[in-house]
């Protein structure tokens, strides 16, 4: 049976899901997302792609600052939705919402809750050395993505795989799976299991400064940090009194009794650099003011042997 699904989202995390309610023979009755942001060079005010897809779609589109709001609540309310679906909004919603339809509200959560609750659980999952992911649906409540857990898909963290490459499965296998919950949540069939709170992680938000490079830690944690951190903040260095920001690295499985930082070798296939425990080869970079060239290019262009990072 068609459900009438209010939809909340913002980023591009969000568009598969609404795509797939879109095709999906459910009605959309309406479309929540976050306000016009300034971006760019010119920092214009720009739609966020859920926005900008929803329009494209014909659907709704409500914008509030806030959901605390009873103006806003009452339009939601007129909206008569079977269900709400949230991803990756940005707004809690008050508990007024959350009650508001009748078979309550759903998020797809980018984890396997109750690992990595929080704003950035990929991110945290690939710099944890995590092997395994995927996506929750659950029923949401007042806590932060603490309620219970209609259904789960998981899938491997590939051993090159970054923030990008598993932010685009995620979305999609999130879409999945919650078209495959929708009738069994609908018709009652599909029971909600309580998280074990004792095994929960936290995914803080990511924070700028978190993309410097250390290089007295060890290779394979270096290369996380370069995997989980691309697309933003992007891992950096210093080399020459400028920023070098590392796009793609691997580490290396050999011993290397060198300074921590200091430039090994620079070839076709990298720029091998010390660090703590192990060499990183460092695979693709970006000059200041530059754009992304691969390390090799980099290094054909400059001396760097010998030279010393951070």
């Amino acid at each position: 049976m068609p459900l009438r699904i209010l939809f909340a989202g913002t980023p591009e995390f969000a568009v598969p899901a609404l795509e797939a309610l879109a095709a999906s023979g459910h009605t959309l009755v309406g479309v929540l997302t976050q306000p016009d942001r300034p971006a760019g060079r010119g920092l214009r005010q720009q739609a966020s792609p859920v926005k900008q897809r929803a329009l494209a779609l014909s659907v709704p589109v409500f914008q509030p600052t806030t959901l605390r709001d009873e103006g806003i609540q009452a339009v939601l309310s007129s909206k008569a939705a079977d269900i709400f679906v949230v991803a990756a909004y940005g707004l809690l919603l008050p508990a007024p919402l959350l009650g508001l339809p009748r078979l309550g509200c759903v998020n797809i959560h980018a984890s396997l809750l109750p690992r990595w609750r929080g704003a950035a659980p990929i991110q945290r999952a690939i710099l944890a050395g995590d092997q395994q992911t995927g996506v929750s649906i659950m029923r949401m409540e007042a806590g932060l993505d603490t309620g219970a857990v209609y259904l789960r898909r998981v899938t491997p963290i590939g051993p090159t795989e970054t923030a990008t490459t598993l932010h685009d499965r995620l979305a999609v296998l999130g879409a999945k799976a919650l078209l495959d919950a929708l009738p069994s949540i609908a018709d009652g069939s599909l029971r909600a299991v309580p998280q074990d709170d004792a095994q929960a992680t936290y995914a803080k938000r990511i924070e700028k400064r978190e993309g410097r490079l250390d290089w007295t830690r060890p290779a394979d944690q270096l290369e996380r940090q370069v995997r989980a951190f691309n697309p933003w903040p992007v891992c950096e260095t210093s080399w020459a009194g400028t920023s070098l920001r590392i796009w793609d690295a691997r580490a290396l499985a050999q011993s290397e009794k060198s300074k921590p930082g200091v430039v090994l070798a620079a070839t076709r296939e990298g720029i091998d650099v010390a660090t703590g425990d192990g060499v990183l080869r460092l695979l693709h970079v970006q000059r200041a003011g530059k754009s992304v060239v691969s390390a090799s290019d980099f290094a054909h262009a400059h001396a760097l042997v010998g030279a010393e990072l951070g």
